[in-house]
């Protein structure tokens, strides 16, 4: 034990930070037993000082001056929880050069500019943790970072967006629409107001990029990311995956096959039967597959302040340690610097519900579109009569650019009316 206190300085004030401060002052016993000497909140960076809190910050700690803040000698350790790329970058950085440690949430910055940070933390000989940035309090990053250092992860499949689970979930249980069940995640403080990064997938793809890049020890930007939201996703699609024994649950999807890396988000159907089939409401999972630990499922809460200041927290206590023992934790591994497939090169299953004439041979010339570009169907069924008739097809594995390029020739074809739903399947769904 040390009676020298650890100083922490913190950036930010919100939901998340507001429990961090919670969680420093409640806990501060078990804390200073843990790390090994007692960890000091010794300022909070606020854009204003009057704005409301729910918590209340110990007396003197307020200050609006961030840069002042990071810079202090006295500080040992940096908790950045603002969020965004500017000014948080260039906190973490001067951060890093006047010697402090960082525990950071901020996925949009490690998606975008993880490097720059890996780099300036290791040349400063500090720690940067970052556990929050996905999947809330799920321990997600840590087993796939050090757990699993000694083995081969081949895939990473997870819903890390609350949100939108939230959403499909109603829509999945109830019926509804995605305007209705998107209603009711905002009334419930689910959504945001402007719900665009979680709906439109912004937020799962720098998720996925960060959990790739571990993973596979490459670096994997957002930029990397194939995505797709789920704005798009009806209730007809949510019904036809419940007749084939699947639900849509918007995944976020990294593979390595032939040392190429494969990083996507979009929603898919998988059967019922899928561990990630029973996650419900804004809850998030993450599945993972390795050669000798076989598969590994993660499950929690991946939202909300006190969740995620649990996982800040975490990391705080594991670089306070390290700290007192002047040691570091693991970096940055990206040793393997694999390429990133491209999506078209991916291979996956769709789902096609084709509008029809109601005509004999039309089978026959849909079969024939599929074929035409090497696609094989598994199954095809024919839902109602006349100006009703629609088929919907399921195929087997190809490559995305092949199944691109068949809806493409379905929807030149006089027999097609419309194609009113194009969408991936994962696992067996039937």
């Amino acid at each position: 034990m040390s009676d020298k206190p650890l100083n922490v300085a913190l950036l930010g004030c919100g939901s998340v930070g507001s429990q961090v401060v919670r969680l420093l002052t409640e806990q501060a016993d078990d804390l200073e037993a843990r790390v090994g000497a007692p960890v000091r909140l010794v300022g909070v960076a606020v854009r204003r000082l009057d704005a409301p809190r729910e918590v209340e910050v110990p007396e003197g700690l307020l200050t609006t001056d961030a840069e002042s803040l990071v810079a202090r000698e006295d500080v040992d350790v940096v908790v950045e929880v603002i969020g965004g790329i500017e000014p948080a970058r260039s906190l973490i950085l001067r951060a890093l050069e006047h010697g402090a440690s960082v525990v950071s949430a901020n996925k949009a910055l490690l998606a975008e500019d993880g490097p720059t940070l890996f780099e300036a933390a290791g040349k400063a000989s500090r720690d940067l943790y970052y556990e929050a940035a996905v999947a809330g309090a799920i321990p997600i990053l840590r087993p796939l970072r050090e757990s699993l250092a000694g083995d081969r992860v081949t895939r990473v499949l997870g819903i890390v967006n609350g949100t939108t689970n939230f959403i499909l979930d109603k829509m999945d249980t109830s019926g509804a629409g995605f305007s209705e069940a998107l209603e009711e995640a905002q009334e419930l403080g689910y959504a945001e107001a402007d719900p665009t990064a979680d709906v439109e997938g912004f937020d799962a793809a720098a998720k996925a990029a960060i959990l790739a890049s571990l993973a596979f020890h490459t670096r994997v930007t957002a930029s990397d990311v194939y995505r797709e939201g789920i704005s798009e996703v009806t209730a007809a699609d949510v019904a036809s995956a419940r007749d084939m024994g699947a639900v849509v649950k918007l995944l976020a999807i990294a593979e390595l096959s032939d040392e190429r890396v494969s990083v996507r988000v979009h929603p898919a159907m998988i059967p019922r039967s899928h561990p990630l089939a029973s996650v419900r409401e804004a809850y998030n999972a993450v599945f993972v597959e390795s050669q000798a630990a076989g598969q590994l499922m993660f499950y929690g809460p991946g939202a909300g302040g006190a969740p995620t200041a649990s996982a800040v927290l975490g990391d705080l206590v594991t670089v306070a340690r390290n700290r007192l023992t002047g040691t570091t934790g693991a970096g940055e591994s990206a040793y393997a610097e694999r390429e990133v497939r491209p999506m078209g090169e991916t291979t996956t299953r769709y789902h096609v519900a084709i509008d029809v004439d109601d005509r004999a041979g039309v089978l026959a010339e849909v079969a024939q579109a599929f074929a035409a570009h090497d696609v094989s169907i598994q199954t095809v069924r024919q839902e109602g009569r006349g100006a009703d008739a629609q088929l919907v097809v399921v195929s087997h594995q190809a490559t995305d650019a092949q199944l691109a390029a068949t809806v493409d020739r379905l929807r030149q074809m006089e027999i097609v009316r419309d194609v009113t739903s194009v969408m991936r399947v994962e696992g067996d769904a039937e």
